[in-house]
């Protein structure tokens, strides 16, 4: 798909010029400009984040292009159903804002793998610590570079190891100059310049197809239903209802690289906000990238694959300049998950395994000089396992097959979470057995699914994890019951105190957003 590099005119490469050069300049000012304390937390912008920010990071580390492609591509054949991993996603940061947030920011931690450290023990620390790395070394980083290889290859005619230095250079610089807020400032602009780049392809394509009322006339009725029936084969609504909060406690409430812009909030107000924001701007995940889809099935229905509808519409749809901005905007959400991904690896690393390990005294100066480092070695490792990936033939079944192993580490995380934040009677001994023999279960469970055992033998995905969940729940709850010596331990362990309570203005934003949410899911249902 060399059709949108063969059309660029000079003007598309003057705005893609015109976009590095104002990222640059944003990344160089808040880097080296902005006056700045020495010591100074690289990895948490200080705790200097305001709500918005931290809305737009957390939003900008889940836009990925692989996400606008995966988007339009479900769109295009099964309708909006897949907004309910935009919409109902809502539960899930909420519970963020509310139940984790506070103990997050009461604990003053910097990771999460800290937070259940003081709550479990050192053990519990270190097997965090690990758990977390090579989950975003491998999802966040090295998938997301193969993915963004990928597109960059198809756009720009460009090679993959090219594109993927490229990428992991301009990300890396980032990270290493100024950390979190280099990262959040430069997430504000490409997340703005994404919504509008976004809304000028629906708004070309809504009128393509005849405006908003042809294009639901001319789709199946269940295009625009969140809920299928309980025997639909992909979308089942039990499998979503009770599966997906599985998922979204894991990835909303736990994950280090989507938690982090929370952790370095100047206020806990500012944290709640950041997480009300980012839920609204979930929101336009289905008309911005998943409608995009249902319009390339009005206009396109007889394309090769769904997954080259998003790359159909820019290609047919956008004039000379438009072409480079749809550039520009992968090559933004590139620059924000990296980005962020690049930091939380190399905060984990540094505050939960060097600091703690090897170097208790170290000043704010190692600490920063050893997060550059772990920066690039990060940095340098996903692009081996991306050019690893792309050096295999089957890769699109590759791609699949790990993120539904990632899905597979969910449960484990998501139990030692709730139950480590929840139950004050949870041992350290249940929370460990979890995180190492639950995860290992787990990926048994994993491997069976994917490979031994045809998939039709099994209950749908995400049903398997809801019920990994369970399974995960009774033994953590049996363990610690069980777990004399625990019991008695848990006099001494460290409780922590909320940050303090949802003031008005956080209640009320939340409020409305609850409100907002049960509404669209009224609207769209029952066609």
């Amino acid at each position: 798909m060399n059709a949108i590099y063969n059309q660029l005119k000079l003007v598309d490469f003057i705005i893609v010029g015109i976009y590095l050069f104002i990222l640059i300049g944003i990344g160089y000012w808040v880097s080296f400009v902005q006056k700045k304390n020495k010591d100074e937390n690289l990895f948490l912008a200080n705790r200097s984040l305001g709500w918005a920010s931290i809305g737009f990071t957390m939003w900008g580390t889940n836009v990925g292009p692989s996400m606008l492609v995966a988007s339009a591509s479900i769109g295009y054949s099964t309708g909006i159903v897949a907004g309910n991993f935009a919409w109902y996603a809502f539960v899930f940061i909420l519970m963020l804002a509310v139940v984790f947030a506070p103990r997050y920011l009461g604990a003053n931690v910097s990771t999460l793998p800290e937070f259940l450290g003081k709550r479990f023990g050192e053990n519990t620390r270190n097997i965090l610590a690990w758990y977390t790395l090579i989950t975003i070394l491998i999802s966040w980083l090295s998938l997301g570079l193969f993915a963004g290889g990928v597109l960059i290859r198809q756009l720009l005619g460009l090679e993959m190891w090219l594109s993927v230095i490229i990428m992991v250079v301009v990300a890396t610089l980032f990270v290493i100059a100024g950390g979190l807020k280099t990262i959040a400032y430069t997430s504000v602009f490409q997340m703005l310049l994404l919504i509008v780049v976004s809304l000028v392809l629906v708004g070309i394509g809504v009128s393509k197809a005849g405006g908003i009322m042809a294009i639901y006339e001319k789709t199946p009725s269940h295009y625009w239903n969140l809920f299928l029936p309980a025997g639909d084969k992909d979308f089942p609504w039990p499998a979503i209802l009770l599966g997906y909060p599985v998922m979204g406690v894991w990835f909303f409430c736990t994950e280090q690289s989507m938690v982090q812009s929370v952790l370095g909030a100047k206020s806990l107000k500012q944290g709640q906000l950041g997480a009300n924001f980012n839920a609204w701007l979930k929101i336009l995940d289905v008309p911005l990238f998943m409608i995009p889809g249902v319009i390339c099935y009005i206009l396109y229905p007889h394309l090769k694959s769904p997954d080259l509808a998003y790359l159909t519409m820019v290609t047919n749809l956008f004039p000379p300049g438009m072409k480079g901005l749809i550039i520009v905007v992968l090559i933004a959400c590139l620059i924000s998950t990296i980005g962020a991904s690049l930091n939380s690896v190399s905060t984990v690393f540094t505050m939960d395994i060097y600091i703690k390990k090897y170097k208790p005294e170290a000043t704010n100066r190692d600490i920063i000089k050893i997060g550059r480092i772990i920066t690039v070695v990060g940095a340098l490792a996903s692009v081996s396992v991306a050019l690893a990936i792309d050096a295999l033939k089957d890769r699109l079944n590759l791609f699949n097959i790990f993120q539904s192993v990632l899905g597979f580490l969910a449960p484990p995380m998501t139990v030692a979470f709730l139950f480590g934040v929840l139950w004050k009677k949870t041992t350290a001994l249940a929370i460990n057995i979890v995180l190492t023999v639950g995860t290992a279960f787990c990926l048994i469970v994993g491997v069976l699914y994917l490979w031994v055992i045809p998939s039709d033998a099994w209950p749908h995905f995400l049903l398997l994890s809801f019920y990994l969940f369970v399974v995960l729940s009774a033994m953590t709850y049996a363990v610690s019951v069980l777990d004399k010596q625990g019991v008695l331990k848990l006099q001494q362990a460290t409780y922590f105190k909320s940050a303090g309570k949802p003031d008005k203005q956080v209640l009320a934003m939340w409020g409305i957003l609850i409100a907002v949410m049960v509404g669209l899911y009224i609207i769209f249902n029952g066609h």
